[in-house]
């Protein structure tokens, strides 16, 4: 158990905070508290893993940026770690294990798309599960979009998404990184494999107070568009993407390098969240939707192929009524 006040490790810290963090005002403050904490050895005798929460606790108190941490590694780290480098092999392996992140891909009763995802995985990984996904969904006539376990991920991802729900070519967000003063720009894509959903069609987004990063950039594009209802809690609040840095043989830094900005608001969901259009515990959120999922396919007609499609649909609302 190390006994000194974990000076260099906050130098190291400190260093990275002042060269890339995306908000060099919050970078002097949080480098400032740090510092103060280090001389008054506040650090002192930790282990890696408490010397971590509370670094990130402290970071927390002075930016409330949800992506900024230092994290606690079990597995040592390499010692020249390009914080650009990540393992593909692992990142596939996870991928495939996990279904690609998409958890749950059902017609439910009543011609109602549903599509839980867990985690958005990058389309170069995870393109083809995606357009399985939005494929066998695409003649449905309402999607529930299941946000309330998902994570984050791949901007990618929630751009190949949203070109599924979406008509022409839209702009859906802007990434500032500082430490470069550039901007990138995401739009929906020109092609995507197989039907679209559409861009006419209810869309109702299920959100809670985990949903995170890229999942809740997902919700808030669909939101500023106009082109879904979300549906339950305020989401967890991180729109600051960046890259990760050694500190130390089991210490990482993650220190956000950029910022997104929506071009609607001209602003992000960062320290505030998603805030749904209807909000109630996330537990609720499935009922709520289908419900109201059900009561638009009802008044879509009752004759010739709908028919069993409206009995299907009204079985599905009794059952609600039930529960």
């Amino acid at each position: 158990m190390p006994e000194d006040n974990r000076a260099a490790e906050i130098d190291l810290l400190t260093l990275h905070l002042q060269r890339i963090y995306v908000f060099p005002e919050v970078a002097e403050r949080a480098i400032a508290l740090l510092r103060e904490r280090s001389a008054a050895n506040a650090y002192a005798g930790l282990d890696d893993q408490r010397f971590a929460e509370l670094v990130t606790e402290h970071l927390l108190s002075v930016s409330g940026d949800k992506h900024l941490r230092l994290l606690h590694s079990v597995e040592e780290l390499p010692e020249n770690e390009d914080p650009e480098w990540f393992d593909e092999d692992l990142y596939r392996a996870e991928a495939e294990l996990s279904g690609h992140g998409f958890d749950r891909v059902e017609r439910l009763a009543g011609n109602v798309g549903l599509l839980e995802t867990t985690r958005l995985f990058d389309p170069d990984i995870s393109g083809a599960a995606a357009a399985a996904a939005m494929n066998l969904l695409a003649g449905t006539d309402v999607l529930l979009l299941d946000l309330r376990r998902n994570g984050g991920g791949s901007p990618g991802m929630v751009a190949m998404l949203c070109s599924y729900l979406l008509e022409g070519s839209v702009h859906l967000c802007d990434m500032y990184f500082r430490a470069e003063d550039r901007t990138r720009q995401s739009w929906t894509l020109p092609y995507v494999p197989g039907p679209r959903f559409g861009h006419s069609k209810p869309v109702y987004v299920l959100t809670s107070a985990q949903t995170f990063s890229g999942a809740e950039e997902l919700a808030y594009n669909l939101q500023q568009l106009e082109r879904a209802t979300l549906i339950g809690e305020v989401t967890k609040g991180g729109a600051h993407p960046g890259n990760r840095q050694r500190i130390g043989p089991h210490l990482r830094a993650a220190v956000p390098a950029g910022r997104s900005i929506n071009p609607v608001s001209g602003t992000n969901w960062e320290g505030v969240g998603v805030r749904p259009h209807l909000e109630l515990p996330a537990e609720q959120a499935f009922d709520r939707a289908y419900r109201l999922a059900l009561e638009h396919v009802l008044g879509l007609g009752e004759t010739g192929p709908r028919r069993v499609i409206a009995e299907q649909a009204r079985a599905a609302l009794a059952g609600l009524a039930r529960g």
